[in-house]
């Protein structure tokens, strides 16, 4: 029965290898469209990041995080993460990481907030995507960067696509709770005031599940900084290169030091975009 099993092995490989070399030989205006896109958003934000002087993108975040936490304990915190990184000397390579993170969740939130909206106004369609969703975010990510390579090179570009493809099912999931969980009496109340189903989404189900859509997008981000060391390996700039270049030369200082920048960076976003039910 096992030499059986042995001797007639499903060609898993071989069917992937066999779909990719098609879809390299027959898509290739596709990716190359998608990999200019993505190329000028990473270029875009990049520049915003990096052409002010640091002091101005510094003003702009912390504006940003009184907008919408108004609270200054947390825009103290905010500065106190900023400084702290230009302390370290990693202000470039935090611009580039937080380039991705950003790149990636202009993308997964464009994406997975609309399907995630799609998926929860129809449970057969969100049934049958499950196992997709699942398969994306249990797959080993270093898999990602293979095909990645293979349709974009290597880069930043690379990275992002990878990154995308992991990260997404966490905004589409969250945003498909959110709006599925949505009182059945705020829906019949407003339908009875002949709201139309529009209304109804953008009047009562969008606000109800925003808190969940916002724990999509920090889940978005914590998954993007997770994967920035993964990038880093197929030459994506930011701080997962000192991070792989002190794993390859058993560097401790140099590790821990570009680590706690990552887990800073993590905490810093996480705490500027929270938001909760009032």
């Amino acid at each position: 029965m096992l030499d059986w099993l042995t001797k007639t092995k499903l060609p898993i490989g071989r069917l992937s290898k066999i779909t990719f070399d098609w879809m390299k030989t027959h898509l290739k205006p596709v990716f190359d469209v998608m990999g200019g896109i993505m190329d000028g958003l990473i270029n875009g934000i990049l520049w915003l990041l990096q052409t002010p002087h640091p002091l101005v993108v510094i003003a702009v975040f912390l504006a940003l995080t009184w907008v919408l936490q108004r609270s200054w304990k947390v825009v103290l915190f905010v500065a106190l993460a900023f400084a702290f990184i230009l302390n370290q000397g990693y202000w470039k390579p935090m611009t580039e990481s937080l380039t991705l993170v950003l790149a990636s969740c202009v993308v997964c939130m464009g994406i997975g907030v609309p399907v995630g909206i799609w998926a929860a106004h129809r449970p057969k369609v969100y049934a049958a995507m499950t196992p997709v969703l699942d398969l994306m975010q249990t797959l080993p990510t270093f898999v990602y960067l293979i095909p990645a390579i293979v349709f974009f090179g290597i880069g930043m570009v690379p990275g992002l696509i990878a990154t995308v493809i992991f990260v997404l099912p966490a905004p589409i999931r969250m945003t498909q709770l959110g709006i599925s969980t949505t009182p059945m009496p705020l829906l019949e109340a407003a339908t009875a005031f002949g709201a139309t189903r529009r209304q109804v989404l953008w009047k009562v189900e969008l606000p109800y599940a925003l808190p969940q859509i916002m724990v999509g997008l920090n889940q978005t981000i914590m998954l993007s900084l997770s994967m920035v060391v993964i990038a880093a390996l197929v030459g994506a700039n930011g701080l997962g290169v000192p991070v792989v270049r002190a794993l390859n030369s058993v560097n401790t200082a140099l590790g821990f030091e570009s680590g706690f920048i990552i887990v800073v960076v993590a905490i810093m976003l996480d705490r500027m975009l929270r938001v909760t039910r009032k």
